[in-house]
């Protein structure tokens, strides 16, 4: 598997470009109050979120959460602790 540093765009302007705004899904436990938690979490480690774009869905058995927000981000390092962050939550269980 390639570390995320190595993947290029094929073409100049294509691929993350910092700063800028970013969706993240977090997946996880539906009843752990993700629907708040997620941008809590992303707030805390000091981003800006888009509290009107936060959307969730649940899973065919009502079981799982996939709750999806937008944040905007000046760096790679700051991208990468949104997903750092979300992950160390134990009721997520990954994020996209």
């Amino acid at each position: 598997m390639k570390d995320l540093d190595e993947i290029k765009p094929q073409q100049e302007g294509q691929g993350f470009q910092f700063p800028g705004e970013f969706e993240i899904t977090a997946m996880g436990n539906a009843s752990a109050d993700l629907k708040a938690r997620v941008p809590q979490i992303l707030e805390g480690i000091g981003l800006h979120v888009l509290h009107e774009t936060v959307r969730h869905k649940h899973s065919r058995e009502g079981n799982f959460l996939s709750v999806t927000v937008s944040f905007r981000c000046d760096t790679r390092e700051q991208y990468d602790a949104a997903h750092a962050a979300l992950r160390a939550d134990p009721d997520i269980r990954f994020t996209l």
